[in-house]
């Protein structure tokens, strides 16, 4: 697996919001949606906050690649299901770059109902030509 840079990871991180795609069968990309974004460590990880059943987590889980966009970086990705182990740390980043938003919201990817729809977003390996 790649790996985030640390100013793609400022740069991802310190977005407020993040744009997702998921790639068709045919390797085309769907259009994006606008999701949280959240930075523990040095990973990425995004929740659905309407659960697994949420359209684009169903797309982007059965996919398991896309596009994302943040902060400047719009890059290839694949996803992933995180360690159990990292969830408490993604709650703690996502209170502290959301709770400005109020409980409603946040509540909506906090907590062990929403571990289930989370992805760990890893920056797709670059790929080379033959002639390389």
């Amino acid at each position: 697996m790649s790996t985030w840079t640390e100013k793609q990871l400022k740069s991802i991180g310190g977005a407020d919001e993040l744009r997702i795609s998921s790639r068709r069968a045919d390797g085309s990309l769907r259009p994006y949606v606008t999701i949280w974004v959240a930075r523990s460590g040095d990973d990425i990880y995004v929740r659905s906050a309407h659960g697994v059943d949420n359209p684009w987590f169903r797309r982007a889980t059965a996919s398991g690649s896309g596009r994302i966009s943040a902060g400047g970086v719009e890059t290839d990705v694949t996803y992933v299901r995180p360690a159990e182990r990292v969830h408490p740390a993604i709650d703690t980043a996502l209170h502290a770059k959301y709770d400005r938003y109020g409980r409603g919201p946040v509540g909506a990817i906090t907590g062990r109902s929403a571990w289930p729809g989370t992805l760990k977003v890893v920056p797709a390996a670059p790929t080379t030509s033959a002639a390389e």
